[in-house]
């Protein structure tokens, strides 16, 4: 299938389009992966231009059922997932002792209560940050990101009662891993 026709009318330098707004009658399945290493991989290629991968992003959403859809006021073409759609790539603190992040696909947000870490597991069973972007859209926290922000990171107690470490930012503790020895931490 050719993408340009589906992402013909989207400004890849606007704004992400309404498209929690937008129900088109026709779906298909899009041989479309984005890999759990960022890469998005078109018909077994790997799309090698950013522009159009931060396109296709700013229309994609999560589907009530789970299901990841490339959707325009035309079309949604269903595509998989294999982690998170999108990776943390850069994280830099805010000068008031906060942090923000930056995607693989130029999303930039606040680590705050909107955009809060949480600990989930990848598929290959490590349990790994990932925060929300968008639409029902995560981030799965690269692995330089993690070691640069687990610098920082202080012991904090999870809700469960688990020892963990994590950082403050946007005046909440926010975990980025569970500790393996029962220590206890504030």
């Amino acid at each position: 299938m050719d993408l340009e026709p589906l992402v013909a009318r989207i400004d890849p330098e606007g704004e992400v389009p309404p498209v929690a707004q937008w129900h088109p009658e026709h779906s298909a399945q899009m041989d479309l992966v984005i890999a759990a290493d960022g890469r998005w991989i078109h018909e077994g290629s790997p799309i090698a231009r950013p522009r159009l991968v931060r396109l296709l992003s700013t229309i994609l959403r999560r589907e009530p059922d789970g299901r990841y859809a490339l959707v325009t006021p035309a079309e949604r073409q269903f595509i998989r997932v294999e982690d998170r759609p999108f990776l943390v790539v850069d994280a830099e603190p805010d000068g008031d002792g906060g942090w923000w992040l930056t995607t693989n696909v130029g999303d930039r947000l606040p680590l705050d209560a909107d955009h809060s870490f949480t600990l989930s597991a990848t598929p290959g069973g490590e349990t790994v940050p990932e925060v929300p972007v968008r639409l029902g859209l995560a981030a799965r926290l690269g692995r330089n990101v993690f070691y640069r922000l687990a610098e920082h990171a202080e012991p904090m107690t999870l809700a469960d009662g688990r020892p963990a470490l994590g950082l403050e930012s946007g005046g909440l503790r926010h975990p980025l891993g569970v500790l393996e020895d029962d220590a206890a931490c504030d």
